[in-house]
């Protein structure tokens, strides 16, 4: 029976209502009330059978609230003209007000917003404050009158008490008692409950009286308003007797106290239905205790046919609904009402017998029907789920009803051991033979101990999700010489899943799955998963994954035991286990184990462990379920676990020794080859089924592999092995077939495709993947019908407001997907060799589908057909420019665009076209939004240097009278007041810690030695006195260091390469447009810093040729589709312009060091070019297009960042952003234009002198600098532009050097290992 808690909650409103009401009589006459009360009578009277006439006070309502639907005498009746009138008096001028507004409003309008006038009116009336202060008022008014006439009640019910004893033995109607009140009203007495009634119905309900009076009784207190039953003197008594009466034999009887307990749940205040729910549980509880009643036993079972265990159930049915409904209203009321609940509910269910019988002859306990009719202890989840109730409800358990929790750890322990002594078959058989004995009607004690098994569990599980629950354990059990901890019951939790058999019949066999023991334990285990406190304490350690794991064990091993772990309960397991990996503490757990310092060997953790049993099973060199059906599934299951490892940095570290993704992809091809060869089925053949749905599985199996390689692509080293698998295309054409149809990506992910896209677009054949999937295509045409085409279902009537930020925020999501898509690699493989269309004329209905159409429509805009083919021309054009202002500062970017496209140019053009004649020889610049922008990007493009080297004009106008002070220009060079007074090159003395340094190169003796002193005087200086170490001692420092190292044979990785072309053998071979343009900056560059001097363009153009021809040495030639693979580097070579102006434009010196720098591993991580194509590199890595800069040290950025600067690395994942592609952008170039010189040189000296993993470490330094403006960006939803746009203000490498080389002692051996394993990098 369902209790409504709306009908209770309008009984509370009612109560707390009534105390204004001594306020509201100071200001109503009594002439006013009497007029009131005459106008009630007559209409209660005039609808007198009507009400009498119903059946229930629930129906009486009805009819009152729907009588002007039925009666067609409403507006007649006096009453509902007096609320007419005033209503009109109050609202009325408001109403016509509106109506004349509207009408108004309407005439100049073609087509109103609305249907009437009326339902405008009507709208607005009702929510106006005139209409709430009316309504109030009436209330209080209406609550006034009704209380009167409540008052005078209580003279009728004296006056008819003698004739109600005359008439005892007469049929009475609660609705039909005339001539009782002076006021002639038979509405007065219908609505109250007197206290002789009461007393006269207390007489009739004693068993003493003959059933038909007994049955009148009760039928009056039915039918009586419950407030006024609570009202009288008498309930307690009239409670008593109620409860004595539920244990009359008479089942008609019984039923109906039953209807007047529900009926007094649905419609009476906490107060009354606490007292009713607290009988009924008493009666229950006595009636357990009683031994003269025939209770059911483990035995005989339950017979729900029976009439006994009928009436019981309806009794217990009845309490569990109140116990479901009553949290959602009794903290409205005083805690000790939910207390007594609390207390009488648990004392109920904490009877036991004291038997000395077998188990199978147990009296059932209450718990056990409180289990069939709420198998999933659903009134314990809500009682728990309010700290209000869970509170006192875990007090009591605690100090008197601990012994209810000890009974159900003790009925999982049971059910646990009977599934292990007993086989799965045997307990299968013996359920259904019981269940034959009577169909649908009879449960079995077998199935009522597994019921009640499952209600324990989940009450269990509720229970451990709150610190209080779990300080109930451990526990001591009868029989068991130990005490049960928390460990030993998740351990007990993880055992049912493998040993339980299937699901006994529990309320129907449509919802049989739902209760098997497997996916119970699943279920409850997964919530304390949700719960980091409480899984850390509970689920993450090494004792509950053991036993997580060890049927996996056994089935590698082929035990005996292997035997009884079926399909179902490895999937449940390995959903359990992506659940913990999911979560960075339990990845930790499975990665390392409780003991990170154990050997792998002697202890494999969790996660060797899970990558050992899924490869065994992709590779199929195992008898595990060969041949079943669900072998997919189970596969699927456990690399969903691997899965949720690997897609992480430091998962990925320990799996790569298993070589899961060619596993996979081996998987997949086998698969793809199999959804080839599946038969066409034929019309009308039976055939046709099972053939679709075989390939339909095959489909989604193939789908499945796919995904799964695909989140290899969240890490850069991930993405490396995926592209080894030849797979790439596919993975991303799937990855945005979902991102179209906006699928999960994956039930444990918390976020989208944003980091992987970025990922996969920092590589060329990335980019490349995602071109030829559509992606791209998509992402350009959304854009383009936000900037440009609008929402088609757009009104005309309702135009699209004109944007006030420079990128409208329809666009702002297409702007930073094409900011993470667009990074260097990404830009040479879509724009490289590629001419612009530059149209005679576009098509307004041509739209972009590439990022050249993007550049050609956008960015630049050179001819008027371009301009008249934009909608919207400001809006779009600002868009490009923006967009230009970020790509353009990854410095190869924009000497690619500068080369391919001249875009300087482009952009001085469209200055001097936005010029102004103001006299006959003057012209002044137009400032609008486009020449602002134009002018920052100008700026920006042609200045080279830091934060404190150059100074970027702003992109908004200031207040007064001058809103743009900087000034433009429409033809270089810049204006001076654009380049930064800093201090320029200077000689700095040699100090007496610099002579030290040089000192330690004259000790030979043992190398090891020097190179340690030497490096702790670096850091010593660097700490103390960083602008030192410049100039020409950083020079000395770094010739003599390089040289040093060049000449031990320990510190050398690559081998040493003759070479004798002089500078006439490499004087007429020719350089890239790209390394031209580059050069010409550098040098800009190094004068301005007053580095270089003149004819330093022609001395780096030669180191450039001969570092060309000396790294084509060591190059193999290779056939590739990638436009980066097939010919030379690409970029300019920053690190060779970065060490020309070190070494203050010495060319001798520049490329002397450079051969001697080549034979040490941190040129390959410095010296982008020295591995390109190189022979020294895998085949496949060449093949790849990949830099070991990305796979190994972005990787390890990634890595460390999430250890140690975890709110950023949230923030990257929140934002869609890859850290990874910031920091190749960042070592590409040097940290040019984000560092100042003094900067980029101590990233070099630091690098070069400590070691390759302090290019990690300096980045993993610069994320902490930024930690507050990375969160802060984060929020703005501009992270990628800020990171790329923004120089890195007050950072200095020396500042940081104290926790880099804490960073060292931690992550060193590891870093150095990887690195050192570039030239054989292989899984």
């Amino acid at each position: 029976m369902v209790l409504s808690v709306v009908k209770a909650n309008e009984w509370q409103s009612w109560d707390r209502i009534r105390f204004p009401i001594s306020h509201m009589m100071a200001c109503f006459s009594r002439d006013d009330e009497a007029m009131l009360q005459a106008l009630l009578r007559q209409l209660f009277q005039s609808v007198k059978e009507k009400i009498t006439g119903a059946p229930s006070l629930e129906c009486a309502e009805e009819i009152l609230l729907h009588l002007e639907e039925t009666d067609e005498n409403f507006h007649n009746y006096e009453f509902v003209k007096y609320l007419r009138q005033y209503v009109c008096n109050t609202l009325g001028s408001m109403i016509e007000e509106e109506m004349e507004k509207c009408i108004s409003d309407q005439n100049q309008s073609e087509d109103s917003g609305y249907d009437t006038v009326v339902q405008h009116v009507t709208k607005r009336t009702q929510e106006s404050k005139e209409y709430k202060e009316m309504m109030h008022s009436l209330k209080n008014i209406m609550i006034v009158v009704v209380e009167s006439m409540i008052n005078k009640f209580e003279d009728d019910e004296i006056r008819i008490q003698e004739r109600q004893k005359k008439l005892q033995n007469e049929k009475s109607n609660s609705y039909c008692t005339d001539n009782c009140s002076d006021s002639d009203s038979s509405f007065n007495q219908s609505y109250k409950f007197c206290q002789g009634k009461l007393q006269l119905i207390l007489d009739q309900l004693d068993p003493g009286q003959p059933k038909e009076v007994r049955y009148e009784a009760l039928q009056t207190l039915c039918s009586a308003p419950p407030s006024d039953v609570l009202n009288c003197e008498n309930w307690a008594t009239l409670c008593e007797k109620l409860t004595v009466s539920l244990a009359d034999p008479d089942l008609v009887f019984s039923d109906r106290i039953l209807k007047f307990y529900a009926q007094t749940f649905t419609l009476s205040p906490l107060h009354m239905t606490k007292e009713i729910y607290t009988s009924l549980a008493k009666h229950l509880e006595l009636y357990f205790l009683s031994r003269e009643n025939r209770i059911p036993t483990l035995s005989t079972g339950v017979d729900i046919t029976n009439a006994n265990v009928i009436r019981l159930l309806k009794k217990v049915r009845l309490l569990n609904e109140y116990q479901k409904e009553v949290p959602s209203f009794w903290i409205r009321h005083p805690e000790k009402y939910m207390e007594e609940i609390v207390e009488s509910t648990l004392s109920l269910l904490s009877v036991k017998y004291d038997q000395s019988h077998l188990v199978s002859q147990k009296i059932l306990d209450p718990i056990y029907f409180l289990a069939l009719v709420d198998a999933k202890a659903v009134w314990f989840k809500k009682w728990m789920h309010a700290y209000y109730s869970r509170t006192a409800l875990l007090r009591l358990l605690e100090k008197k009803y601990k012994s209810l929790i000890t009974a159900a750890v003790q009925q999982c322990v049971q059910y646990f051991e009977l599934c292990e002594t007993m086989k799965a078959d045997e307990i299968l058989r013996h359920s259904k033979l019981c269940g034959n004995k009577q169909k649908n009607f009879y449960y079995s004690g077998q199935e009522l101990q597994y019921i009640y098994f499952i209600h324990s569990l989940c009450l269990l599980g509720r229970l451990l999700i709150y610190t209080q629950g779990r300080k109930l354990f451990p526990m001591k059990l009868k029989n068991r010489k130990d005490s049960v901890s928390l460990t030993d019951l998740l351990v007990l939790f993880t055992q049912l899943i493998y040993y339980s058999p299937g699901c006994p019949k529990t309320t129907s066999a449509a919802h049989s799955e739902n209760y098997s023991p497997a996916s119970m334990v699943t279920e409850v285990l997964w919530i304390l998963c949700d719960q980091k406190e409480c899984a850390i304490e509970c689920l993450y350690n090494n004792t509950v994954i053991e036993a997580l794991l060890q049927p996996i064990h056994n089935l590698m091993k082929g035990t005996e035991a292997a035997s009884h772990c079926s399909e179902t309960a490895l999937i449940h397991v390995a959903d359990i286990l992506a659940k913990i990996a999911s979560a960075e503490e339990g990845l930790i757990l499975l990665l390392y184990g409780e003991n990170v310092n154990s050997s792998e060997e002697e202890n494999p953790t969790g996660a060797h462990v899970i990558a050992q049993f899924s490869k065994k099973l992709l590779d199929e060199d195992s008898p595990i379920f060969s041949g079943s059906e669900m072998l997919p599934v189970v596969k699927g299951a456990f690399i969903s676990v691997c899965r949720q490892i690997y897609s992480t940095c430091e998962g990925l570290q320990v799996l790569i020794p298993y070589s899961l993704h060619e596993s996979i992809a081996k998987a997949w091809k086998k698969t793809s080859l199999l959804s080839e060869r599946v038969p066409t089925p034929v019309e009308g053949s039976d055939f046709v089924s099972s053939v679709s749905q075989q390939s339909q599985n095959i489909m989604v199996w193939e789908d499945n592999l796919l995904d799964d390689l695909l989140n290899f692509a969240a890490t850069p080293k991930g993405l490396l092995l995926l592209q080894r698998t030849g797979a790439i295309n596919e993975c991303v054409t799937l990855m945005f077939n979902r991102y179209a149809k906006k699928l999960q990506i994956c039930r444990h992910k918390k976020f989208g495709y944003g980091v992987v896209v970025t990922q996969v677009a920092s590589t060329a054949a990335g980019a490349i993947a995602l071109q030829s999937s559509g992606f791209i295509n998509a992402l350009i045409t959304d854009l383009w019908a936000n900037l440009e085409c609008g929402r088609d279902d757009v009104r005309v009537a309702h135009p699209r407001s004109t944007p006030v930020d420079p990128i409208d925020r329809s666009c702002q999501k297409s702007f930073l997907a094409l900011v993470n898509l667009l990074s260097y690699p990404a830009v040479y493989e879509l724009v490289g060799n590629q001419e612009l269309p530059n149209k005679a004329e576009y098509s307004l209905r041509e739209v972009p589908t590439c990022v050249t159409d993007i550049i050609d429509r956008l960015i630049i805009l050179n001819s008027e057909a371009k301009i008249r083919s934009l909608f919207n021309y400001e809006q779009s054009h600002t868009f490009g420019l923006r967009l230009l202002s970020v790509i353009c500062c990854d410095l190869d970017t924009l000497l690619l665009l500068e080369a391919q496209y001249q875009v300087s140019e482009m952009l001085l053009n469209a200055q001097e076209e936005n010029m102004l004649e103001t006299s006959e020889n003057y012209r002044d610049f137009i400032i609008d939004g486009l020449s602002v922008e134009r002018n920052h990007v100008l700026v920006r493009i042609n200045l080279i240097g830091g934060p404190l080297e150059r100074i970027l004009p702003p992109r908004i106008l200031e207040k007064g009278n001058v809103p743009y002070p900087w000034p433009m220009f429409s033809s270089y060079p810049l204006p001076n007041c654009y380049l930064s007074e800093v201090t320029r090159n200077a000689d700095i003395k040699q100090d007496n810690d610099l002579s030290k340094l040089l000192l330690c190169f004259k000790i030979t003796d043992k190398q090891t030695e020097w190179i340690e002193n030497y490096r702790r005087q670096f850091c010593k200086m660097m700490k103390t006195k960083p602008d030192i170490i410049s100039g020409a001692a950083l020079v000395e420092l770094l010739e003599k260091f390089v040289f040093h190292l060049s000449e031990t044979s320990s510190e050398c990785y690559f081998p040493s390469v003759e070479y004798t072309a002089t500078d006439a053998n490499v004087k007429n071979e020719s350089l890239s447009s790209v390394q031209k343009l580059g050069i010409k900056m550098t040098v800009r560059y190094g004068k301005f810093l007053n580095l270089l001097k003149d004819g330093a363009e022609n001395h780096l153009s030669l180191v450039l040729k001969h570092c060309e021809r000396f790294l084509k040495q060591q190059q193999i030639p290779i056939k590739s589709s990638l436009l980066c693979l097939q010919e030379s580097y690409t970029g300019h070579d920053w690190f060779v312009s970065s060490l020309f102006m070190i070494m203050l434009g010495d060319k001798e010196k520049t490329f002397q060091f450079l051969q001697q720098f080549s034979r040490l591993l941190t040129s390959a991580f410095l010296w982008l070019p020295r591995l390109h194509i190189s022979k020294y590199l895998p085949i496949d890595i060449i093949e790849s297009g990949i830099h070991p800069v990305y796979f190994s040290s972005t990787h390890y950025i990634e890595m460390l960042l999430k250890a140690e600067v975890p709110l950023v690395f949230s923030a990257f994942h929140m934002s869609g952003f890859a850290p990874s592609q910031i920091c190749l952008q960042w070592i590409t170039q040097c940290f040019w234009n984000y560092l100042d010189w003094i900067e980029v040189c101590h990233y070099i000296a630091t690098c070069i002198f400590l070691g390759p993993d302090y290019q990690v470490y300096i980045c993993i330094a610069i994320f902490k600098h930024l930690q507050q403006d990375i969160l802060q960006h984060t929020q703005t939803q501009d992270l990628p532009v800020f990171l790329k746009e923004e120089a890195l203000h007050g950072f200095r490498v020396s500042d940081y050097l104290e926790y880099m080389e804490i960073l060292e002692q931690n992550y060193r051996p590891v870093l150095l290992r990887d690195m050192r394993n570039i030239r054989v990098q292989s899984t």
